[in-house]
């Protein structure tokens, strides 16, 4: 009862936040365009709940081909990759709107663990805390974005964070965390790690 409750709670805030937020999305699109060639989303498939895959959805904000090129799948504060509006998008957290469509589709919440890539798979956590992390639909904010983001200092404590929330979540917990989560984007705290690279776990 309580899942179909986050659902809906979950829709109603989402299409409202769609609907106000349609103007910045459409010049968010025509800035990216204009500032370098390639699509305006980058699309990704990552691990929802039970290990569904779905399709990830954020605004690009680096040069195509990006993967393959300097850090890899690591990212740096001054990656010569990252676009100029994209460095905007990045610091402000707003590359991460799109997501709102998955949150309408059902595939994400507004609130849960984020989600991973398929290549960063269990390989580099504890197989069964990984299976616990895949219980619940993944989330657009999580209990790691008001711990610090990026500064949070390894992988395994952000797993603990995830699974925290798994073993504690409430509709109240998940209030809190979207109220906080706001200020936490607002503050540009942790937008990337220590020494100001982002890294994903260690195979």
């Amino acid at each position: 009862m309580k899942e179909k409750i986050k659902r809906i709670i979950d829709f109603a805030i989402t299409l409202i936040a769609v609907v106000i937020l349609a103007p910045v999305f459409l010049l968010i699109a025509l800035l990216i365009k204009l500032d370098s060639n390639g699509p305006v989303l980058f699309v990704q498939k990552r691990l929802g709940k039970n290990s569904k895959p779905f399709k990830f959805l954020k605004f690009r904000t680096m040069i195509k081909n990006a993967q393959n090129m300097g850090l890899g799948l690591a990212v740096s504060k001054n990656d010569f990759r990252i676009t100029k509006i994209g460095r905007f998008l990045r610091e402000w957290t707003l590359d991460e709107l799109p997501q709102l469509f998955n949150v309408l589709k059902g595939d994400m919440s507004l609130v849960g663990p984020r989600p991973l890539p398929q290549y960063q798979n269990q390989s580099a956590f504890s197989k069964e805390l990984w299976q616990k992390r895949l219980l619940i639909k993944p989330g657009l904010i999580c209990l790691v974005d008001i711990k610090g983001r990026g500064l949070v200092e390894s992988w395994e404590k952000r797993l603990e964070y995830d699974i925290w929330y798994v073993d504690n979540w409430s509709l109240w917990l998940d209030f809190k965390i979207l109220f906080l989560g706001f200020f936490a984007v607002l503050s540009r705290r942790g937008v990337y790690g220590e020494g100001g690279v982002n890294k994903p776990p260690e195979e």
